[in-house]
């Protein structure tokens, strides 16, 4: 996983599998608690099917401010190049 299109891919997949949102809602403005219908719980769920994904620790934090896909992107993207 090194570039954005990648991250996306990763995420599109967990959020069709996991949480099954179609494949058409992902976007990279989609609201993950608006467009999605992701709770808080789902929240946590994604943040843990990402560090088992990526193999590194995401502070809680650091997904605070994340509301849209774009976000998720931009966070796993920094934690990648950490």
């Amino acid at each position: 996983m090194q570039n954005r299109e990648q991250i996306l891919e990763m995420l599109s997949g967990i959020l069709i599998d996991e949480f099954e949102i179609e494949a058409v809602d992902i976007t990279l403005e989609a609201s993950l608690y608006e467009d999605l219908d992701l709770d808080s719980i789902d929240a946590v769920d994604l943040v843990i099917k990402l560090q088992q994904l990526t193999g590194k620790k995401i502070q809680p934090e650091a997904f605070k401010t994340v509301r849209t896909v774009n976000d998720v992107v931009n966070a796993i993207e920094g934690l990648i190049k950490s």
